[in-house]
């Protein structure tokens, strides 16, 4: 394939362009930021689920209290009854035996009840601040989740400006280059990621390696619109006065 040196020459440009492009697309998907929002929003759901948790534990407790107080309360109505009856003098004295074997009963049976009702409280207690707490997790997450974004967001609209303005270039650059070439440096790049690179000091600016003797021998015997490649990636290396030549 031929093509003038100057022209060859601008394939070191568009290789700059789509280098910087491929960088923003590596930038793109290796974000800081896009790693610490992910560890954000995992722990962010974690915290969440574990406030719905707890937040369901306090609300059964609730009802066990509710429960446990009903319990007491008719333990007490029951027992204000009996010491009413027994208060009136006007109960058998059989019938006061079983009122003071029932207010024996219905004693140990209020503080029973009690003791339950004061742990059950105890415990919905602790709950109630470990839902605090976990409460303030959960807003810390989000604040930091808001921060995180904020930076993605921001070095995201760098890189769409720097992006759009190499693409910009690009546009420049393609119609210079004949139609033959761009697609023999089209292919090398989708295949090696470089499609062209400068011949420097007898090394290739694509591969970094330094060809044989003999590969020398061939680029120096070649015209001067050759195009000719780089025996080792296949990246079409554009000769200069820097090629050692």
């Amino acid at each position: 394939m031929k093509a003038d040196p100057s022209v060859q020459r601008q394939l070191l440009d568009l290789a700059k362009v789509d280098a910087e492009l491929s960088r923003i697309a590596h930038r793109r998907r290796t974000l800081p930021e896009l790693a610490e929002i992910e560890e954000i929003e995992k722990r962010l759901r974690d915290r969440r689920d574990a406030l719905v948790g707890v937040r369901t534990s306090v609300s059964d407790l609730e009802r066990d209290v509710a429960r446990q107080e009903r319990e007491v309360d008719s333990v007490r109505a029951r027992a204000e009854r009996d010491r009413s009856m027994l208060a009136s003098g006007s109960v058998a004295a059989k019938q006061l035996t079983d009122l003071e074997h029932e207010l024996d009963s219905l004693a140990r049976r209020q503080s029973a009840l009690e003791d339950d009702l004061l742990e059950t409280m105890e415990r919905k207690e602790a709950l109630e601040l470990d839902a605090q707490r976990t409460s303030a997790e959960v807003d810390k997450a989000e604040q930091e989740l808001r921060a995180a974004s904020g930076r993605r967001d921001e070095a995201l609209a760098d890189l769409d400006t720097t992006q759009a303005r190499r693409e910009q270039d690009r546009e420049r650059l393609v119609p210079r280059i004949p139609e033959n070439l761009l697609a023999l440096y089209e292919r090398v790049r989708q295949h090696k990621g470089i499609g062209a690179a400068l011949l420097r000091a007898r090394r290739c600016g694509a591969c970094q390696l330094e060809l044989d003797r003999a590969a020398i021998a061939e680029i120096k015997a070649a015209p001067e619109d050759e195009v000719v490649q780089c025996e080792n990636c296949g990246a079409i290396l554009v000769r200069t006065l820097e090629s050692g030549l």
